[in-house]
């Protein structure tokens, strides 16, 4: 038997949906807007007479920060998988003595704000000669992802049968074994989720960014775009082409580990 969804649910669903992605909308308007054409009252709803000159500046001056958040991006998406992995493995299938209170020291870690644990890192990375430099930004951005990875890959690895890891034993294998050759292949689901999460929180950083790595000389895109605001002149359609362009990979991403991410993000939900 089939149920006609009522009509008034539908157009709720569009509004909603028009209303948190009209900053979409308005941003790529902005990026093709003139400068001259900004100011307008009332303000241009369509591009009518649309420019370039944004996406020019982009690709003329933001290949490299876009290079450097890229690399940021991927290297904290290998840190925080080659630690939340064993971690949540550890904490789920190992016994440790003590794992709910490591659980919930990670969860009081996600509370933490980040601007807090900037200044932390600052004045450890004054004294390690890490400021300004790429691991330094690797090393702070999976602080934030770590916590999350841990506590998503021990909600799957808990439901993960015992009898498929005796029988791992049983051939010889060991935990570490047992661990690479049976729990990460059937982990991937969560494994997405987490590179997910962790390489998006890197390519969105601003805070640890700007605290960090301001007068390094390869920055991330968040500070390409904040250096297009000055005290004088602010230059809407180049930040907002960066912005653009910027969201290119987080969307194509989204949309590729979508299943992936939908799956691993109820792991462990549902028990036997």
């Amino acid at each position: 038997m089939t149920t006609t969804r009522p009509w008034w649910k539908t157009v709720l669903g569009i509004v909603f949906t028009a209303v948190m992605l009209f900053p979409v909308y308005w941003m790529a308007n902005v990026s093709l807007t003139r400068t001259s054409d900004l100011r307008a009252n009332p303000p241009h709803w369509f591009p009518w007479d649309p420019t370039f000159e944004g996406y020019t500046r982009v690709f003329e001056q933001q290949l490299p920060a876009l290079g450097t958040s890229l690399v940021v991006g991927l290297g904290t998406v290998v840190l925080t998988i080659a630690i939340a992995a064993p971690a949540g493995y550890a904490i789920a299938q190992l016994h440790l003595r003590g794992r709910r209170t490591l659980n919930f020291l990670l969860l009081v870690a996600q509370m933490i704000p980040a601007v807090v644990m900037a200044m932390g890192f600052y004045a450890i990375y004054v004294r390690l000669d890490l400021l300004n430099t790429i691991p330094g930004l690797i090393i702070a951005d999976s602080t934030i992802a770590v916590p999350f990875g841990v506590l998503l890959y021990t909600a799957f690895m808990s439901g993960i049968p015992r009898e498929l890891l005796q029988a791992a034993r049983v051939d010889g294998a060991g935990p570490w074994r047992a661990f690479w050759s049976v729990v990460v292949p059937i982990s991937r689901n969560s494994t997405v989720t987490v590179a997910l999460f962790a390489f998006l929180w890197a390519w969105s950083d601003f805070i640890f960014a700007s605290t960090l790595n301001r007068n390094g000389d390869m920055i991330p895109i968040t500070l390409g775009i904040y250096n297009y605001i000055g005290n004088n002149t602010t230059q809407w359609n180049a930040i907002m082409a960066t912005a653009v362009v910027a969201s290119v990979p987080a969307a194509v991403l989204l949309v590729l580990a979508q299943r992936f991410v939908a799956a691993g993000v109820t792991a462990g939900a549902v028990k036997d």
